[in-house]
């Protein structure tokens, strides 16, 4: 009498870098893949090939417990390998695909849904139409943040302390890319910093990690802030006065007594539940998904909804 043996579930892990992250590595893993394969140095032009040995080994049947995860540090190559791997398939021979490189889309989705919890919660009042400025712009979460937050109807500047044709070019290829409309300044100077903050109503922060963006004498400018969010866990606090453990504690130093901050850790709370619920809906769902920032923003929403 012949064994049945159950096929296990397998992902494969493909990064243009020249390592995958240990942290998808363990997400995965948690999230009940049993076989992970990273496979490194992949550039766009080997995406299809790959795909296409991944889906046509196991069967229709077996297609159903593979995934591919895309990570990565470029979020404009990971989206294009993601669309890469979509249109490589052959039903019924297809598989689950999740992007998130540098954990850019899961991050991002969670920083904006938690401003948009708190701008609802504490100041009774929706994203769209509210002047965001994301300092660190030009990195993997500032632009998808940007993204997103575009999305929901917010105006959207990003900034970048060492040019401001740079982040006018990035905010020209987000807008190009995402059929968004986003602007792009430089703030290299505190002049030029706190002009931009007079009017900003939401700022992010995405710099490097241990990178100050806005200091206490900063603040002082920040006449209209409602919701300060960073994302850097690593001392000092990008945002002076936004500690990691924050979750809508108000913020000294700002004229509005009414503006709060959201620190890293909150974020990454969120950050993390996200990631494993795409990880889940990929190995469960019964059907492919296609994952990207939209998809990460949904579950964020619904994350930030259930804390209450």
């Amino acid at each position: 009498m012949s064994e049945t043996i159950e096929r296990p579930y397998i992902l494969h892990m493909f990064t243009a870098t020249p390592q995958m992250s240990p942290f998808d590595v363990n997400m995965a893993a948690d999230a009940g893949y049993q076989v992970i394969v990273p496979y490194c140095g992949v550039d766009a032009g080997m995406v299809a090939n790959l795909t296409q040995d991944a889906i046509f080994s196991r069967g229709p049947k077996g297609v159903s417990r593979t995934g591919i995860f895309i990570g990565g540090r470029d979020v404009m190559q990971a989206a294009d390998m993601l669309d890469i791997a979509r249109r490589a398939m052959v039903p019924p021979f297809e598989v689950s695909v999740f992007a998130d490189p540098s954990g850019s889309y899961t991050t991002a989705a969670a920083l904006v849904a938690l401003v948009e919890r708190h701008l609802g919660k504490q100041h009774g009042v929706e994203l769209g139409g509210k002047r965001v400025l994301i300092l660190g712009g030009t990195g993997a979460v500032g632009r998808i943040a940007a993204a997103i937050a575009a999305s929901r109807g917010a105006d959207v500047t990003i900034a970048s302390h060492s040019s401001g044709a740079r982040a006018l070019a990035v905010a020209a290829e987000l807008n190009q890319r995402f059929g968004i409309v986003i602007n792009g300044i430089g703030t290299p100077s505190a002049d030029e910093l706190r002009g931009a903050l007079a009017d900003t109503e939401i700022v992010l922060a995405t710099a490097v990690a241990g990178t100050q963006v806005i200091g206490r004498d900063d603040l002082a400018h920040a006449k209209r802030l409602l919701v300060a969010a960073d994302v850097n866990a690593v001392p000092p606090e990008g945002i002076a006065g936004v500690h990691v453990m924050n979750d809508g504690k108000p913020i000294d130093g700002v004229p509005n007594a009414g503006a709060i901050g959201i620190g890293a850790l909150a974020i990454g709370n969120v950050k993390y539940q996200v990631e494993h619920r795409l990880f889940m809906q990929m190995r469960t769902g019964g059907k492919p998904v296609y994952l990207s920032f939209p998809q990460a923003f949904d579950e964020a929403r619904a994350v930030a909804a259930g804390l209450g």
